[in-house]
């Protein structure tokens, strides 16, 4: 291990707070942008939560389970919040935080109507900078809502460019800058800039408050806030202790409580005269008794009124220290500056230096945004239930209520989140691809993140993995035991092994795998039907509901998964079985799981009840008709290309080390030609480069002619990576009757036009970075067996023949190239929108959106999903240090973990 890595100060927080639990990480990004409109927050009759808790009451009305606010920050449990309020002496709304649509308002569903940048973060938060662009007319929500819910599915959303408040850049840039001065010492920088021709006025109202613990009866003793000085905030809590909010400038300090308006919500008296909006009445109505004169409460802010030239900055400081201080600010500049050189020197440090400038700034707000993505999670499932008359275990327990099985559930943790406005609520899938990015920075909080998943608290007693707050029994890809052996491999290719981490998360897999088996494959024919699996509206059918032609779906997609899930759990056995013997035979379970299962997709012979297509080459769900009839549901689509995930490779020297296992399977072999015979590969003795072995659904045969349509750019390959749906379908929808009601399937590069799942969601022709990484690490997995010599055309009909290892960077350079400048200088992501394109204020802002049009590359969905989209960082990291030779010649570790010592440029590796 080097240790001038280990001596980079980043770096030695993280090892202080992994090794001595220094609390460099109590404070950081744990804020919600969103708590209204979500499942905890719904306690209507009828659940329908986006319009229980409106965005019009959040500012008046106190939150149960969790609190939002405008580029802030709290601690681990989030007792004390900090955020940013803003005024610009129009608006008809204290702006506390983001402004978007519900799910019926917008015409793709819920969105963000805002203008936000997570533009830097080191993995304790030790620096963290965020931008918010305000305009500095009157924000228009009307027309917002009022235009969005005028347009069609088939219109593109109204966004807050088009509406011309930008218009001359009249505009403030508020940038939030945090740098830790010590663990419970936080040094806040606001700077603000007048982008506009003219003068123009700012309120900046920096705010502190306490989560409302007290009016739930969770915790009697009140916190408070008082004002010690002028300038001078203390916050007192029985259990976090004592905190000072130092102001530079001594402005005015305002004091009111978080507690609901009732008056204003619904019309009854106030517990209190100082309510959760005494901020908003007093700042834009001149309210000056909504504001408590005594100067103490729950919720207190500092006023600064600002006023600025055209094109001039200024600067607001504050510091948030467990420590009164004489003089707070004398050190502000050094130690603010200091952060930054540490962040510089990080990230100098990880990312590879053969990077270009644009790249590497790609790979840096990438990471950024995954860091900011961070949410403290709150939610009791027995206490939320009882509060809903509708505990199952309750004998006049309410039917119909949401999530009444997980009863047995308290969340109550830091939790990276698909995207804290749009989805602020875990998603198990996004997670565990969250951690490959996480892995970047941070392997303790990756792995901490996967393991949380199989907590007692978390996991059901069945073995099921919770889904999402919307409907925790729902069913996501089990991609944990890939994303587990992939932190595995990664890190101990960086210099430590954690085998308790691998062996940890192991038994809890197994639980789930055995769930899946007993829940999933009802007839017991190896073929699974996991519901929508997290591809939404891909199918013809909505997955997760019953057939209108009755009968059930067998899933192409749901069955590659288990294979996938049987490869990974076999992998993960193997390097146990190096230290315990007893995890042979369980390796051997895996074995036999994914013959049955590959055997499954297509047995010996044409057979018409399978779901390999020999005429088309492709995979496809199968349709099991209720009088015994089977069809191929004929989508090309990524349901036939996920089993070229399931592929994986094992090194020549398993035979050796694992008699016992060798002889089980040698076993099953001649107890099982038949089965056997459909394994890839059949060909060539079963033997590939370096003496390796292969386990894949597909045969050598299968794989040419699915890589055909992978390929194909009239097909799968889009210019910015893998699309969702062939472009074949765009031309040729696939068409189903039933019973006098059409249904189709056509590709839709952009957004649907389908509301299956929500409009927001669209599995139907655009990119989307999660599957597209699987697909990189199945070529280059695969190239890891085939070598050079097998080669294909890509794209399919140019002339043009890559190895595997070629097909892989080919894919990843389409996909990275959505973010970077072009030879024009334009970056894709924006599609047209001029000010990203040109503006020096907007074009190095990079947003990392949901999905991606499947012919240009814009991005679509959710702004801010940098959770999952922050593969792009690792994608690059991996490329720009790995070559062909290394994968064939080294011993093969996770195919994305593939980081060798002798790196592009000479840099040293990290150690997370």
């Amino acid at each position: 291990m080097d240790p001038a890595i280990v001596d980079v100060a980043e770096q030695a927080r993280l090892n202080a707070a992994r090794e001595a639990q220094v609390p460099w990480k109590k404070w950081g990004p744990y804020l919600s942008e969103r708590q209204w409109g979500t499942v905890r927050e719904d306690y209507s009759e009828n659940g329908d939560a986006w319009n229980y808790f409106t965005h019009d009451q959040a500012r008046s009305r106190a939150y149960r389970w969790g609190e939002d606010g405008l580029g802030g920050l709290c601690d681990d449990r989030q007792r004390l919040c900090f955020a940013l309020a803003l005024w610009n002496e129009r608006d008809p709304i204290l702006k506390e935080r983001l402004f978007g649509l519900t799910n019926s308002e917008g015409n793709h569903g819920e969105d963000v109507k805002e203008y936000y940048f997570y533009l830097d973060s080191t993995p304790t938060h030790s620096y963290m900078k965020y931008l918010y662009k305000y305009p500095q007319r009157e924000f228009p929500y009307r027309d917002l809502v009022e235009t969005n819910r005028g347009r069609s599915r088939k219109e593109f959303e109204y966004e807050l460019l088009d509406t011309g408040i930008f218009d001359g850049d009249r505009y403030f840039d508020v940038f939030v800058e945090y740098a830790k001065a010590g663990p419970e010492d936080v040094l806040v920088c606001i700077t603000v800039h007048n982008r506009g021709p003219e003068l123009a006025r700012l309120r900046v109202l920096p705010t502190l408050w306490f989560r409302n613990t007290w009016s739930w009866g969770e915790d009697a003793r009140k916190p408070s806030l008082r004002e010690a000085a002028p300038g001078l905030l203390q916050a007192t809590h029985p259990d976090l202790g004592e905190y000072w909010l130092h102001c530079d400038g001594a402005p005015e300090l305002l004091f009111t409580e978080n507690e609901s308006n009732a008056r204003r919500l619904w019309d009854q008296p106030n517990a209190s005269p100082y309510v959760k909006d005494a901020f908003h009445a007093w700042v834009i109505s001149r309210q000056a008794e909504a504001v408590n004169p005594a100067r103490t409460g729950t919720k207190a802010a500092a006023h600064y009124a600002l006023e600025l030239p055209a094109g001039a900055s200024t600067t607001v400081r504050l510091r948030l220290s467990a420590s009164r201080m004489d003089d707070a600010f004398g050190d502000f500049e050094k130690v603010a500056a200091s952060r930054i050189a540490d962040a510089d020197e990080f990230y100098q440090r990880i990312v590879p230096r053969s990077l270009t400038e644009d790249q590497r700034r790609v790979h840096r707000q990438a990471i950024a945004g995954v860091l900011w993505g961070k949410q403290y999670y709150y939610f009791d499932l027995e206490r939320w239930l009882r509060e809903h008359h509708s505990h199952p275990l309750q004998e006049t327990a309410v039917r119909g209520v949401r999530n009444t099985e997980w009863f047995h559930m308290l969340n109550a943790d830091v939790i990276s989140m698909p995207d804290k406005w749009e989805y602020p609520w875990y998603a198990a899938w996004d997670l565990a691809f969250h951690t490959i990015a996480l892995a970047q920075v941070d392997f303790d909080f990756a792995k901490e993140q996967l393991l949380l998943m199989l907590r007692g608290l978390y996991f059901h007693p069945t073995g099921q993995i919770p889904a999402y707050e919307w409907n925790f029994s729902d069913v996501n890809p089990p991609v944990h035991a890939w994303a587990t052996l992939w932190l595995y491999r990664y890190e101990k290719q960086l210099g430590r092994e954690d085998l308790k981490f691998l062996e940890h998360s192991f038994h809890g897999l197994i639980q789930n795998f055995n769930w899946w088996v007993n829940r999933k494959d009802p007839a017991g024919r190896n073929v699974f039907a996991g519901g929508f699996l997290g591809l939404d509206n891909i199918g013809i059918f909505d997955r997760s509901a019953p057939l209108p032609t009755g009968g059930s779906l067998e899933q192409a997609d749901g069955t590659a998964w288990m294979a996938f899930y049987c490869q990974c759990m076999l992998e993960i056995a193997l390097i146990l079985a190096e230290t315990d013997t007893v995890y042979e035979e369980l390796a051997f379970k895996f074995v036999q799981h994914f013959m049955w299962i590959a055997y499954a997709m297509d047995r010996r012979g044409e057979q018409h009840d399978e779901m390999w297509d020999e005429e088309d080459g492709f995979f496809y769900d199968l349709l099991r008709l209720p009088d015994g009839r089977a069809m191929r549901l004929k989508v090309r689509s990524l349901v036939g290309l996920l089993p070229l995930c399931a592929s994986a490779v094992i090194e020549p020297d398993v035979i050796k080390r694992f008699p016992k296992l060798m002889a089980m399977v040698a076993l099953f072999r001649d107890r099982n030609p038949e089965l056997v015979s459909q394994v890839a590969p059949t060909e060539a003795g079963f033997i590939g480069h370096n003496g390796r072995r292969l386990l894949s659904i597909l045969n050598r045969r299968k794989l040419e002619r699915v890589l055909g349509y992978l390929l194909d750019e009239k097909e799968f390959l889009g210019p910015h990576g893998i699309r969702s749906l062939s472009r074949y379908h765009l031309e040729n929808p696939f068409e189903f009757h039933v019973d006098g009601q059409e249904y189709k399937v056509q590709y839709l590069p952009a957004e649907s036009d389908t509301g299956m799942f929500g409009g927001n969601s669209n599995w139907r022709g655009p990119v989307w970075m999660p599957v597209n990484t699987l697909i990189v690490r199945a070529l280059v997995n695969l190239y890891a067996f085939y070598g050079d010599e097998f080669k294909v055309e890509c794209p399919t009909g140019s002339g043009r023949q890559m190895t595997l290892f070629e097909v892989a960077q080919e894919i990843v350079r389409r996909l990275t190239s959505t973010f970077l400048r072009d030879a024009d200088g334009r970056r894709p992501v924006y599609g047209g929108t001029a000010q990203f394109q040109d503006d020096p204020h907007w074009r190095d802002l990079i947003l990392f959106y949901e999905y991606f049009h499947g012919d240009n590359g814009a991005g679509l969905g959710a702004s801010h999903q940098t959770g999952w989209t922050a593969l792009v960082a690792p994608l690059l990291d991996l490329f720009a240090r790995v070559d062909a030779r290394s994968l064939l010649e080294v011993e093969r570790g996770s195919i994305l973990a593939r980081v060798v010592r002798e790196q592009v440029g000479g840099e040293p590796v990290r150690t997370g």
